[in-house]
């Protein structure tokens, strides 16, 4: 274990050293690099800053409304069925749009039913198997100004569909 931790604490600087030896043997101005890289990073953010503030509104909305709860009352029964807990369907609903959202409520699942219940390990294998798919196609798609997203977003919706439903049964296999 000592030596994973060491290797962790020396390895970034191993790389700047190593970058900078490259830049040097090749005779090319890394510090200009690196300021033109930077440049170019702060004008991405802002390419993408109205998304973000979109999707954050629109995030928002969905938690302080309680249209999350009359969703979950209203699939409650159907859920039951598939012997899936109702704690999960908040996650499951707000995993595709947020990454910050579902951690929030990935986080409130644990601490309310704690990290070793079946509810807490659903949770995690869900946060790992499925991605955040509206928010991430939203901010590349919006950074290179692609408009026509329909196909791709149908196609990364059902792989999160399939990664919550691979979730759910491989945690009631393993778990129960």
């Amino acid at each position: 274990m000592k030596i994973i931790n060491y290797v962790s604490i020396v390895s970034m600087p191993i790389l700047i050293f190593i970058i900078l030896m490259n830049g040097v043997k090749e005779r090319k101005n890394v510090f200009d690099i690196f300021l033109k890289g930077a440049v170019e990073g702060i004008e991405i953010v802002f390419k993408i800053l109205p998304t973000l503030v979109g999707l954050f509104f629109a995030i928002g909305f969905l938690r302080n409304s309680g249209i999350l709860d009359f969703i979950i009352n209203i699939i409650s029964p159907i859920i039951n069925i598939f012997h899936v807990p109702k704690e999960i369907i908040p996650l499951a609903l707000i995993r595709p749009i947020s990454g910050s959202a579902s951690l929030a409520i990935a986080t409130d699942i644990m601490q309310q039913n704690g990290v070793d219940s079946f509810v807490g390990k659903l949770a995690s294998v869900i946060m790992g198997s499925t991605e955040t798919t509206i928010y991430t196609i939203a901010v590349y798609s919006s950074c290179v100004k692609i408009k026509n997203i329909r196909f791709v977003l149908f196609a990364a919706l059902i792989a999160d569909i399939v990664g919550m439903i691979s979730a759910i049964i491989i945690c009631n296999i393993i778990f129960v």
